[in-house]
């Protein structure tokens, strides 16, 4: 057997310089790029693998490890999972500080390849600089909590462990149906330990995504139940995009006549304007899906994994109402006691096409009217003015308008992603760029990076509000450091609004959501508003800033940030409470069953009755 002596890191580097995907006939080198953030941990270890070179792969230095890794997943995202970049970090805190980030790959369904160091697999030197001790097992080490939140765990004690723990990884990896986020922890002096490799595990590999046909007997099933319909509806999820599946939903509607609705993933595959495009369904959904969904006696659900914002928290469709779910994933299948459709969602909809070839859809009209209803609501919402300054929908259409078709929106948490599910009008396919499934706070400064590494000839602009800058934000100056022109439209209400608006709308009074100054009569956080100039802070960092109060100003600042060359950021000062209302859902919270608020009180009984009209399995 041939064989190369190479530390178990620079064998890892080798290897996934090697890694490739194939869908279609088509294949994709799977690892081109690698974020890290040096410490003790990595440093000497993948470190010098990556230094010494005999490799392709770029190295990207991030500035935070949880920011890197978001960065990272957005990269996969926008490259529909054909393509990743590992992160690397050190032992202890920045290991961990990938943790939130293996959650959010994990809750999308993206593949995350995190190679965090750890504690020394011979233990002599511990405790070690960093470690935490578990008095109840001293194999236990703080890259444990990545269990919660990986498809796939494994940590690597010996050098020639590597070996069948890289195969594992890029199997969940390259899965469509089991991916999400992978560990694989790294002692700090495995890393630099040598092994005999054999010459074929570094060689050239290909992983086939093969799509998964359904059966006739399921697409027989499926067909039967939405020729029996006489008011279907789709659901059009994010397995629609990473299927590749765009024309076999368009060519499915139209044949058959049934609307569909979008969910988060799923906004963008088809044109905003499509005559059977009834819009964002759901929490965050519109009022011409939501009218349509709770009248509809048969859903059939492809590529989502119907979270409680798709589905009003079980409130949106009736008990009578069958769903059918079309997936590759056996979990998402069975959800919502549905009949399950497990498939790939591209030839699952052109076997569905076939077979349901004669049938049409009848309520029409109702779809159109809803539409044009719709419709008129978000052209108000974009172009209806405020006397006391700029409202929050109002400055997202002025971008939308301005935005070109092929440029990328990225959003994530707040209220914006609810005002964009709603009103965001996407140019190309697949430029609407929204992680919902974990709604983590955060994502959207940072995956825009992501974004414009994935996409670097389009535009990029990331919307998100000064709660969620003040959270986590390092990677705008990697957008610096690399010559990325993001744009990054900072919405500030001065606090979490989107919470504000729950917290009021569950009948309490604002409490520790508003960013004021402590009161030091009260003692309360009461006092007035805090004056941030998040303007200056990005000049700081090296990006063009723009303060905003008027449209006249953000339109100037639009046209003027095409003429940089650098990173801008659009400190936008909106009115607070100016996002967009919900239309005909329900979104459940655990409200307080005892209070003394009557108020309170209320939102209690009025989440009792919407309990009791909610589907129960």
């Amino acid at each position: 057997m041939e064989t190369i002596r190479l530390t178990m890191a620079q064998a890892l580097v080798r290897f996934l310089d090697a890694q490739y995907v194939e869908l279609d006939g088509t294949e994709h080198k799977f690892v081109n790029n690698i974020f890290g953030v040096f410490g003790h941990g990595c440093v000497v270890g993948v470190g010098q693998a990556l230094s010494q070179g005999g490799h392709s792969i770029r190295f990207l230095q991030g500035k935070n490890e949880q920011n890197m890794a978001l960065a990272a997943m957005a990269f996969a995202k926008q490259k529909n999972r054909l393509e990743i970049i590992p992160c690397v970090s050190s032992i202890g805190p920045g290991a961990m500080n990938m943790v939130t980030a293996a959650g959010c790959a994990t809750a999308n369904r993206i593949p995350l390849l995190l190679l965090p160091g750890d504690t020394f697999a011979c233990r002599q030197p511990d405790p070690v600089l960093q470690q935490a001790e578990f008095f109840q097992s001293f194999g236990q080490t703080v890259t444990d909590a990545f269990r919660g939140v990986c498809h796939y765990f494994d940590r690597i004690q010996r050098p020639e462990q590597l070996m069948t723990a890289a195969l594992h990884a890029m199997r969940v990896l390259t899965d469509p149906a089991d991916t999400g986020a992978v560990c694989l922890a790294m002692p700090q002096d495995v890393e630099g330990e040598a092994y005999d490799y054999p010459v074929s595990f570094l060689r050239r590999r290909v992983w086939h995504m093969d799509r998964r046909v359904p059966t006739p007997e399921q697409t027989l099933r499926v067909a039967e139940i939405l020729r029996g319909a006489a008011r279907p509806l789709v659901i059009c999820g994010g397995g629609v995009r990473y299927s590749y599946a765009h024309e076999a939903l368009r060519e499915f509607c139209e044949k058959t006549g049934i609307p569909f609705s979008e969910t988060q993933a799923g906004k963008g595959v088809l044109p905003w304007d499509h005559p059977l495009n009834l819009g964002g369904i759901g929490v965050t959904g519109g009022a011409c899906a939501n009218r349509i969904a709770r009248d509809a006696d048969v859903v059939l659900a492809v590529g989502t994994r119907l979270s409680d914002f798709t589905t009003s928290s079980k409130w949106l469709f009736r008990e009578s109402t069958k769903v059918v779910t079309l997936n590759i994933c056996p979990f998402d299948t069975i959800k919502m006691d549905a009949e399950p459709y497990l498939c790939d969602a591209r030839e699952g909809l052109k076997a569905l096409t076939a077979a349901m070839e004669g049938y049409h859809y009848a309520d029409g009209e109702r779809v159109r009217e809803e539409q044009k209803s719709w419709k008129e609501t978000v052209d108000a919402f974009y172009h209806t003015r405020h006397e006391k300054g700029l409202s929050q929908t109002r400055a997202l259409g002025i971008i939308n308008e301005f935005m070109q078709k092929k440029d990328i929106a990225v959003g994530s948490a707040g209220s914006l992603p609810g005002d964009m599910q709603r009103l965001f009008r996407p140019g190309d396919p697949d430029t609407y760029h929204m992680e919902y499934g974990f709604s983590n706070m955060g994502y959207e400064p940072n995956g825009a990076l992501g974004v414009k590494l994935a996409c670097p000839d389009s535009e990029v602009y990331t919307f998100f509000g000064d709660g969620t800058y003040l959270m986590a934000h390092s990677e705008l100056v990697t957008c610096v450091q690399e010559h990325l022109r993001v744009h990054f439209c900072l919405f500030d209400n001065s606090g979490w609004g989107c919470i504000e608006n729950l917290q009021n709308n569950q009948g309490n009074d604002t409490f520790g959501t508003v960013f004021r100054f402590r009161d030091p009569a009260s003692g309360e956080l009461t006092g007035e508003i805090m004056p941030l100039d998040f303007a200056a802070g990005a000049r700081g960092y090296g990006l063009k800033a723009y303060t905003i109060r008027t449209e006249e100003e953000l339109k100037s600042a639009l046209e003027d940030a095409l003429t940089q060359d650098l990173p801008v950021l659009y400190d936008i000062k909106v009115l607070p409470k100016t996002m967009t209302p919900g239309f005909d859902s329900w979104w459940r919270v655990g409200v307080a069953e005892v209070s003394t608020q009557p108020r309170v009180q209320e939102a209690y009984q009025d989440l009792v009755t919407h309990i009791d009209q909610t589907r129960k399995f």
